[in-house]
């Protein structure tokens, strides 16, 4: 049996003294998702780097780590799925945050006198119709959305705003300007919960799994793996390649299934050992998409 299908440690998530790892400031949606996760009182380890994050996850200086892989508008998120793989991490949890973004600038000051705004690439894409309305405003890249947030709280400029969730506005004593600048209303981003060891959220029910595995390279192999998949009663959510570094041109394959029945998870997992190359279980937990 797969070690990941072995009978799971268990340990209360969020209990008080766990640390949770997040890429980005305190302020960032990282934060926020982490916050919402294990509580407003959650231990949160800043890290500049996804790498960073999975290096102090596996030096055992965090309990957890929260990562974001997939947008609901820009997609997945690819080398997160790789991060997750090459350490042999398990995902034990899932979260998906409705992604608001708005415009901080120090206290006093109107749109019209905004000359710049500061932001991740990705939020003022996201917000592009917004500034079409706003041209006299000069877009500027920058690492983090509440990193943005906090620079302009230490520095004091005037005449630059931010484009981050309010949770920045509140830690740094920035002022709304514009709430929910977002071109699309509904967007979202799923995060997933990681750890070194199999973690079960206690309480919860486990409907939702995530495997990764590698096909001989054949007409037919994949289709044959989404059959069984099919008929042992698991709903496929999402399928995702990844390229095999050392091997051009061949792929893995990560896929998130449903099921009702564990002893059909079960079953499916003991047709796809036999195969599928390199097939692993990458994390059981409960489904939070139907939470949205």
């Amino acid at each position: 049996m797969n070690e990941e299908t072995k009978t799971a440690v268990q340990h209360p998530i969020n209990r008080p003294d766990s640390k949770i790892a997040i890429q980005g400031v305190l302020g960032s949606n990282h934060h926020l998702a982490a916050t919402q996760w294990a509580g407003p009182n959650a231990s949160v380890v800043e890290c500049t780097t996804f790498d960073e994050l999975i290096a102090r996850l596996v030096a055992d200086e965090v309990d957890f780590g929260i990562m974001a892989v997939e947008n609901s508008t820009a997609g997945s998120i690819l080398p997160n799925y790789a991060l997750i793989d090459k350490n042999d991490l398990h995902v034990c949890g899932e979260h998906y945050l409705n992604i608001s973004h708005n415009l901080l600038a120090l206290p006093g000051q109107t749109i019209a006198d905004i000359k710049e705004v500061h932001s991740h690439y990705m939020a003022l894409l996201q917000c592009k119709d917004y500034f079409r309305k706003h041209p006299h405003i000069k877009l500027v890249e920058a690492s983090d959305t509440a990193l943005a947030a906090k620079e302009i709280s230490e520095n004091k400029p005037q005449g630059i705003a931010a484009l981050a969730p309010t949770l920045s506005a509140s830690l740094y004593g920035l002022e709304v300007l514009a709430a929910d600048v977002q071109s699309i209303a509904k967007n979202a981003t799923r995060f997933v919960l990681v750890s070194k060891t199999r973690v079960e959220e206690p309480g919860v029910e486990i409907n939702k799994a995530s495997l990764k595995f590698e096909l001989d390279h054949k007409r037919g192999s994949l289709a044959t793996a989404l059959n069984v998949m099919s008929d042992c009663n698991l709903s496929l959510t999402k399928i995702q390649s990844l390229p095999i570094i050392e091997t051009p041109w061949r792929y893995s394959f990560f896929v998130d299934v449903l099921f009702d029945d564990p002893a059909d998870f079960q079953k499916a997992v003991a047709m796809l050992e036999i195969m599928a190359k390199h097939f692993k279980v990458i994390g059981t937990y409960n489904d939070k998409k139907i939470s949205l």
